[in-house]
């Protein structure tokens, strides 16, 4: 039997409370969202607001508890490694625009999903208290018929099984909902359609989408405090092959871009020998004493001992040097 561990045991009892919490708020929001009573209205608001803080309040518990565990700072110290590029691109995008579709792409184990918490958890974080939807692709890729896509996202949008196909349902199921609260659209595997497919599901579901409006401008001209909620999509090609494909992407914003057509973050790569010391060096502080030792052949052992920097084994690495194991860390530290 293991020993009784409180911290875990009070990380799990505000994991529970905060989810709790989540879906309350989400059931708050929907209500709200299609209550014509104007006094019920202003009840459910103000519900919504007293949820919502005390969702805050729980949210600074977890990453305060968080910060006082060993395995705690070591999460928030690798949040800080690599991707500079790809989190630079992906914050200007959603600092000024309430919808955006962005494609991580890079070969195995470059991390991808790594990245896709790291950016909603840094920098979108109050998308993860609305809807996710999640689809893999992996699942639909050995048909040749689109249909079995639109019947997977049918289904995870929560149609019922006659109407699961009718993309028009799918796109005004997703848009009701981000009428009342950020939504999060995930498609991992993207590498396994056929390109056609994904031509055809950014035509029939993105494109709809972005075209929604917000008091009769269209909701992507609408910047500053008065964006409103978020619509993410994300695409996520574990190959590294969907950047080839003749799919028009985005890789600047400027005046031109509309949200209909999904930006490009700048391919994963490995992490260079002066990223390993230079991340080492600046996280000293919350790093166990063991990484911080004779940090340049800390650096050199690590690179040897992870394909030359490829992200995950890097990952892996490092826990395995202060005594954790990257699967069950990953499983924890995982939002999505």
């Amino acid at each position: 039997m293991l020993p009784f561990d409180p911290l875990q045991s009070r990380r799990e009892a505000l994991q529970a409370q905060h989810s709790v919490l989540i879906e309350k708020l989400s059931a708050l929001r929907y209500d709200y969202g299609f209550s014509a009573d104007t006094s019920v209205r202003f009840q459910l608001k103000k519900q919504i607001e007293q949820v919502e803080a005390n969702l805050e309040a729980s949210e600074q518990q977890l990453v305060s508890l968080e910060r006082t565990s060993a395995d705690g700072r070591l999460y928030q110290a690798l949040l800080k490694l690599g991707y500079r590029k790809q989190v630079q691109m992906f914050r200007k995008f959603v600092e000024n625009h309430p919808i955006a579709a962005f494609l991580i792409h890079g070969k195995e184990d470059h991390g991808q999903q790594w990245l896709l918490n790291r950016l909603v958890v840094q920098h979108t974080r109050d998308s993860i208290t609305g809807k996710v939807v999640t689809v893999d692709l992996a699942r639909v890729a050995h048909r040749n018929d689109v249909a079995a896509l639109w019947r997977q996202l049918g289904r995870q949008v929560g149609l019922d099984r006659r109407r699961q196909c009718e993309v028009p349902a799918i796109v005004e199921r997703v848009y009701q909902w981000w009428r009342t609260q950020n939504v999060l659209v995930i498609f991992y595997g993207v590498d396994f359609l056929p390109e056609a497919f994904l031509e055809e599901l950014l035509r029939d579901f993105w494109t709809p989408l972005t075209a929604q409006t917000v008091g009769g401008v269209p909701a992507w001209e609408r910047e500053g405090s008065d964006i409103g909620y978020k619509l993410l999509m994300f695409l996520v090609d574990q190959e590294g092959c969907v950047g080839d494909w003749s799919v028009p992407f985005a890789e600047t914003l400027d005046s031109s871009w509309q949200p209909k057509m999904p930006v490009k973050l700048p391919v994963l790569s490995e992490f260079t020998e002066n990223e390993l010391a230079s991340w080492l060096d600046f996280s000293a502080d919350d790093l166990p004493l063991k990484l911080v030792e004779q940090m340049d052949e800390l650096v050199q052992d690590i690179l040897e001992n992870s394909d030359n920097g490829t992200p995950e084994p890097t990952f892996e690495e490092i826990c395995q040097r202060v005594g954790l194991s990257w699967v069950e860390a990953e499983k924890r530290w995982m939002k999505l």
